[in-house]
């Protein structure tokens, strides 16, 4: 494989000056690394002493949380005396990576961490990592059963910096009993965003439909990134920070963005669409409860889902993510991957971490964190285990995500936008999407969260030359 150029600057959150803190070694663990870019000796785990520890830190809560946790008792159990991982629950996405940087500039990260999908390129840049592709280079570890969408994503330049693992797209959540008490047919799920909208409309109690709100989902940037991609265009440029060039600018107001904020905002300014505001949560919740007719969500939420819809007693539908025409693109997938910390940290706390990423990637683990959760698996394979199997035929709402992703071309718009700032960019859009419900120009909303960007990239990337 090339060389991997090791960063030593961290960028500074996004709104300050455009300055970079140099790192200096994490101090975690014991033990020292000639090369921090390198990957350990493979028996170095032969050669420690009692038990090494991985201290990692997730998002994972709820149902998902309770899943991982048994997962990493059983991989303890299986690896007892030689490693323990020790996991450490960190609040949301946004406050994992907001404490794994301060954990950088303090020398205390954590021997592994999980980081959500458009953290991605500051991981890279933090130099703090160790990149996964070198221990696959060192194993000449079989990549070929990831889901080469999967392992597109978290590619940069042909190098897998980090190992998947609960991934997500998203979907469209419907109640069929809804549907059906509205005379819609609830065995086929809407396709494009104009079939939503009809169907919305008479589902709504405003044309009086059966539901509260024909339609209802969070003012998440997410979304408008998914429907950018699933119309084959780019959220940031040039050409998503995929080919080797650092993304310099964005590009949400493209028509495309305007159109899907133009849609969302008539079905709410007429009624027929609810607006819980900002929190995945409350919208949800609002699902849950057997009141709203559909909603847009991500595929991690659906074994919550089921278990409302059993309790509320409707009928729970999933479909694909609407497009504003059918084409051949698709959404891109959400979630997060694992991380393995680099500097202060021993060669041994490296290869334990290593070895539990392998284990989540195995095809049974796999198959088991997909009928937990809703995340579909990583692994092919996966989707032939008996347990899968079975599941999927019981519920086959959890075979709508895989056939969406295999459904789906690898292009760089589908990649998503690979940019230090993406973070920042979708609160931004999240800003600009809240406006224009509330009564503001799209277009305007959209073009003014470009503008705002631009000094936001521009200072990222200033930070890491």
């Amino acid at each position: 494989m090339r060389t991997i150029r090791r960063r030593r600057f961290l960028p500074l959150a996004a709104g300050t000056a455009a300055l970079a803190l140099a790192l200096s070694a994490c101090g975690s663990g014991g033990g020292e690394t000639a090369d921090d870019s390198a990957a350990p000796p493979a028996d170095v785990l032969e050669e420690a002493d009692g038990v090494t520890e991985v201290n990692f830190w997730h998002s994972m809560d709820g149902t998902n949380g309770e899943t991982l946790d048994a997962l990493i008792t059983e991989f303890n159990a299986a690896n007892e005396g030689k490693i323990e991982v020790k996991s450490v629950y960190q609040g949301d996405y946004d406050a994992t990576i907001t404490k794994y940087k301060a954990a950088v500039q303090s020398n205390s990260t954590p021997t592994m961490v999980q980081i959500y999908d458009i953290g991605t390129q500051f991981m890279i840049d933090s130099g703090a990592v160790l990149p996964t592709q070198v221990f696959i280079d060192r194993d000449e570890y079989d990549v070929s059963d990831l889901q080469p969408n999967i392992a597109g994503y978290y590619s940069i330049n042909d190098e897998l910096w980090s190992m998947p693992f609960n991934t997500s797209m998203p979907v469209l959540y419907y109640n069929k009993t809804l549907f059906e008490a509205a005379g819609l047919d609830p065995e086929t799920a809407p396709e494009t965003l104009d079939e939503v909208g009809t169907a919305a409309e008479a589902l709504s109690k405003v044309n009086g439909g059966p539901a509260e709100f024909g339609f209802n989902a969070a003012i998440y940037g997410w979304l408008l990134e998914q429907e950018i991609a699933a119309s084959g265009e780019l959220y940031c440029g040039p050409d998503n920070g995929r080919s080797g060039e650092r993304a310099s600018e964005y590009t949400l107001n493209n028509d495309s963005a305007v159109e899907f904020v133009d849609w969302w905002k008539d079905l709410v300014a007429t009624g027929v669409a609810g607006n819980t505001g900002r929190a995945t949560a409350d919208a949800q919740n609002a699902f849950k409860t057997g009141t709203i007719g559909m909603t847009l969500e991500s595929t991690g939420a659906l074994r919550g889902m089921q278990q409302a819809a059993e309790e509320q007693g409707f009928e729970l539908g999933v479909g694909f993510y609407p497009k504003i025409e059918e084409n051949d693109s698709g959404p891109i997938i959400g979630g997060a991957s694992l991380w393995v910390s680099g500097e202060g940290h021993s060669d041994a706390e490296k290869e334990a971490s290593w070895q539990f990423m392998q284990f989540l990637a195995e095809p049974a683990t796999q198959a088991t964190w997909h009928t937990g959760t809703g995340y579909f698996p990583i692994s092919k394979a996966a989707l032939d285990e008996p347990k899968d199997v079975e599941w999927r035929e019981q519920y086959p709402q959890f075979d709508v995500a895989v056939q969406q992703l295999e459904a789906t071309e690898l292009t760089s718009a589908t990649q998503g936008c690979s940019a230090g700032s993406m973070p920042q960019a979708r609160k931004a859009a999240e800003d600009a999407l809240e406006g224009a419900l509330l009564g503001g120009d799209s277009k305007t909303e959209l073009t003014d969260a470009v503008t705002e960007l631009q000094r936001e990239i521009e200072s990222y990337n200033s930070s890491v030359q």
